[in-house]
């Protein structure tokens, strides 16, 4: 047995010498070069708006922590417990973990294959007779016992093993950008929702009161109709004004639940078990989030990274069709001993080897190979336009965000006027109707014209919140291009 092992390392060197000839192959098909877009000097909403945010290019203003820029704790502890169980992260991560095993095992295409094998094999085979076809009867059984060892390498001359690595790895980085998209989406989908259920709670509150002082306004208005100061016809009015209150507030209630749910589900838990308190503060007001420059979103954005990956990987697989065209050279080797008798079996005499290269190469094919790189080809350029779409989509997302920002913080002054000028118009009804001038039914009016413009403010309000982390995501959230992992460093070299 220690003769083998002499063998497989005679063998060894034998492949380093061979892999000289590796290092003086070529490496067939295109060389990448990541596609141009035109992303435009500066965003259309900043240049009517020359104040609005300044940003340097690469300074973001926030990290990859960028909910923390809303100061809640409860988004914040909302945020952890999305970050270690929400299922569609989990999900992403298992897929760059299969595609990190992919980059691994297209490198070992590199490096010869050596096995072994041992066995005995008992056989009989018929005697015949020299110089003729007569079989006389059998010569006897036998026990053949062999043990070998046997090497095998194809050299990569025209490097389309090299291309297929190049492919795994861009694949791969693309997936590590898909699970940084996977967690920018899940939080926003997050710090989104829970927006929009604080917007509730505040509106509840809201509500609360509202049908505490309209059930004093129908109980006044019944003393004044008993009293024989009002009709029938006001308390009607009132009647009707506090039913539709606790309408709305019902309402509240079952969309309020949905987006707890929502929420439940986001971090990875049963609706049932999941609740999060009510709060009735909104005050925070949206944060200053620095837009930069358009070209900024190449480096910033995970679904641009990853985009521009696979089409990187896409003109890998070009070089690797193109490598079908030539021929390959394999290089085998094998040794060992082979013996009728179990004692002798490891003896000088029962030792045989073979050694040799096999160049292989089809001549006709129908056209196969030439269809598998206009295939390549398509792929690629598919890949690049899809690179580029998503570029502009990315560029539209931000512009949206902008202007929705931009209008909604004029919209939000415009209804604090609302407000103002509905709460005065009721003081001045108010005052009409306990001095007998007009009748409950204006009252009523001013009043639900109030609570409508309360309600309008505060969703305005979440609105903006809920812009901001639009916008943020938009941009990337402050993840950039240099968290993409080195796939070469997840290749353990034998």
């Amino acid at each position: 047995m220690l003769s083998l092992v002499k063998q497989a390392s005679r063998f060894m060197r034998f492949g380093v010498l061979a892999g000289v000839v590796v290092l003086a192959g070529c490496t067939v098909g295109p060389d990448y070069e990541r596609p141009t877009i035109d992303m435009g000097e500066s965003f259309g909403q900043l240049q009517d708006n020359p104040g609005w945010m300044p940003a340097k290019p690469q300074t973001p203003g926030f990290n990859q922590q960028w909910w923390t820029i809303f100061n809640d704790q409860v988004l914040d502890g909302l945020m952890q417990t999305l970050n270690a169980q929400n299922l569609s992260i989990e999900q992403a991560q298992a897929q760059y973990d299969q595609a990190l095993t992919n980059v691994r095992s297209a490198n070992a295409s590199l490096y010869p294959t050596l096995g072994a094998n041992a066995g005995a094999t008992r056989s009989d085979a018929p005697m015949v007779l020299p110089g003729s076809s007569t079989v006389v009867g059998g010569s006897g059984a036998y026990t053949e016992y062999d043990a070998s060892l046997g090497l095998s390498w194809e050299l990569d001359l025209w490097g389309g093993i090299r291309r297929g690595i190049e492919s795994a790895q861009a694949s791969a980085q693309a997936s590590a950008a898909d699970l940084a998209g996977a967690k920018l989406s899940a939080q926003a989908a997050l710090a989104s929702t829970y927006y929009q259920l604080r917007v509730l709670d505040v509106q509840a509150d809201l509500l609360d009161s509202t049908i505490v002082s309209n059930a004093r306004s129908l109980e006044l208005t019944k003393n004044l109709q008993r009293a024989g100061l009002t009709d029938k016809g006001d308390v009607a009015v009132a009647q009707t004004q506090l039913d539709t209150v606790r309408a709305q507030r019902l309402d509240i209630q079952w969309r309020r639940a949905q987006l707890e749910n929502a929420i439940a589900v986001l971090l990875g838990q049963s609706p049932a078990s999941f609740d999060v308190a009510p709060k009735v503060d909104l005050s925070v007001q949206p944060p200053s989030i620095p837009a930069g420059v358009p070209s900024a979103l190449l480096q910033r954005r995970p679904d641009i990274a990853s985009a521009e990956r696979r089409t990187a990987a896409a003109n890998a697989q070009i070089g690797v069709a193109t490598s079908a065209w030539f021929p390959d050279l394999t290089i085998s080797a094998s040794g060992g001993y082979r013996s009728r008798q179990f004692a002798q079996w490891f003896n000088a005499p029962a030792q045989f080897w073979a050694l040799g290269p096999a160049l292989a190469m089809t001549i006709f094919d129908g056209g196969r190979r030439q269809a598998q790189i206009e295939e390549a080809q398509a792929g690629f350029r598919a890949q690049a336009a899809n690179y580029r779409l998503t570029a502009l989509t990315a560029l539209q997302e931000v512009e949206d965000a902008l202007v929705q920002l931009r209008v909604l913080a004029q919209v939000q002054t415009v209804q604090r006027s609302a407000v103002a000028a509905a709460r005065e118009s009721l003081r001045i009804r108010r005052d009409q109707y306990e001095k007998g001038l007009v009748d409950y039914l204006s009252v009523a009016v001013l009043e639900t014209t109030l609570l409508n413009n309360q309600r309008n403010a505060i969703a305005v309000m979440g609105d903006r919140l809920a812009a901001s982390v639009r916008l943020v995501a938009a941009l990337g959230g402050g993840w950039s291009v240099d968290d993409l992992t080195n796939t070469s460093d997840a290749v353990s070299t034998p």
